[in-house]
């Protein structure tokens, strides 16, 4: 855990309260990282293409551009781990950002601490040498499915000589359900070991569904009818691709 908190990153904040902008770059700093920090939207993705960040923490109610608007441009050109701020209290509108492509999200007020483990796992399963749920099984071998390659090495899929572009996140939860083919393994066992956290309301678990929807989208031919990765009712998801 002590190298966590010294490998260094840049960390974008964007937030239109100074106080939240103030203490998450002095706790982030302290911990090694180089922070920048935008008020509002259009200044962060402004932000965004100079600083070229590792990470970016978005509040959802911003001026000029909110930060649902911010995650739906970062991510027609980037996979950089996103984790949204939300004050909202409809899941629907929670769920929003994660269908929009954000990798976690954290209710409004939050713990700055909680916040720097959400962003220490967010940054652990996104880089290629970062920890794997499954290392010892996966690493180093790929899988071939008709025309899908899954390279668990370089932490990539490709669909015939076009490279799928899946986040870490997505490739981690992957990972899990090649590495368990065959099983159905729970919703919240998933949020467990590819989030790292136990769910503190049953809606939780929607960042699981939102995830998978996602990866079908990417990996299945048709997504509405998915022959890879199946919902195993009342459970969770299961992988059958082998």
């Amino acid at each position: 855990m002590a190298t966590e908190h010294c490998k260094q990153h840049k960390i974008l904040i964007a937030d239109d309260d100074p106080n939240v902008r103030r203490v998450l770059e002095a706790r982030l700093a302290i911990q090694n990282h180089t922070v920048a920090t935008a008020s509002n939207g259009s200044a962060a993705l402004e932000l965004f293409h100079r600083f070229e960040p590792d990470l970016v923490v978005l509040d959802v109610m911003m001026p000029e551009l909110d930060g649902f608007a911010v995650t739906e441009q970062i991510r027609v050109q980037s996979d950089v781990p996103i984790i949204l701020l939300t004050a909202l209290g409809d899941v629907a509108d929670r769920i929003t950002g994660l269908k929009l492509g954000a990798d976690d999200y954290m209710m409004k007020p939050f713990s700055p601490k909680e916040l720097e483990a959400r962003i220490r796992c967010v940054m652990r399963r996104s880089e290629p040498d970062g920890n794997s749920v499954a290392a010892s099984s996966s690493t180093g071998r790929k899988l071939r499915i008709g025309t899908l390659t899954i390279d668990f090495n370089r932490r990539q899929a490709f669909r015939g000589d076009e490279r799928l572009r899946l986040t870490g996140m997505e490739f981690t939860m992957l990972e899990l359900l090649v590495n368990r083919a065959g099983v159905a393994i729970p919703r919240l066992e998933m949020l467990e070991a590819v989030w790292g956290y136990r769910p503190e309301r049953a809606s939780d678990s929607r960042v699981v569904d939102v995830h998978i929807a996602r990866l079908r989208s990417k990996l299945e031919d048709d997504p509405e009818q998915p022959e890879l990765i199946i919902t195993a009712r009342g459970t969770g998801y299961m992988f059958v691709g082998l």
